[in-house]
């Protein structure tokens, strides 16, 4: 039992730890069109980023980190950084990004 607790509350630690902030790398997006905005037939990929959320409020600003489309809590933020690669910095819960705070990335 004395062996018990203490990895309980390192396992507890790591679990809590690994909920953390954390930095990603992408690009921001739209949840409609995720990582191609070919199928909207739009001048550039920002103004396709910006159109699709002003159009439907279904459709978030995102993250789009190669992979996976993450979207993103703050969705003013995103706006000036429409196509744009950036890194936020945020806590993952499932498939959203809680931002704390949004930069360009070089």
């Amino acid at each position: 039992m004395k062996k018990l607790i203490p990895l309980t509350l390192m396992y507890a630690g790591l679990m809590m730890a690994a909920g953390g902030s954390q930095v990603f790398t992408g690009v921001i997006t739209d949840t409609m069109c995720g990582g191609d905005h070919k199928a909207m037939g739009a001048a550039n990929d920002a103004k396709c980023v910006r159109d699709c959320v002003k159009m439907d409020k279904r459709y978030k600003y995102a993250l789009y980190d190669g992979k996976n489309v993450y979207t993103l809590s703050d969705q003013a933020a995103p706006e000036k950084f429409a196509a744009a690669k950036v890194k936020v910095t945020g806590t993952l819960s499932g498939k959203t990004i809680q931002v704390e705070k949004i930069e360009a990335a070089k």
